[in-house]
């Protein structure tokens, strides 16, 4: 769920704004113009988690273990 709202109208309610941006985006506009965009963070976090699934071919792949050990090994 995406929201655009304008500059003066952010700058007004910046606080409620800032509020409603943990469960959406939020596109501030400018003279008709998306000028910035208030997220989640952690919404763009699980969004690039999620865009990762796949992207390790299985026979690439580690266990747990695997990756603990690993990280050991390097410190």
């Amino acid at each position: 769920m995406n929201m655009t709202i304008t500059a003066t109208e952010f700058k007004k309610n910046l606080g409620k704004y800032l509020m409603l941006a943990k469960d959406e985006d939020i596109y501030v506009t400018k003279n008709g113009r998306e000028i910035a965009k208030l997220s989640n963070p952690a919404g763009d976090r699980i969004a690039m988690l999620d865009s990762l699934v796949g992207a390790v071919p299985e026979e690439d792949r580690m266990s747990l273990d695997e990756i603990r050990e690993a990280r050991l090994s390097r410190q």
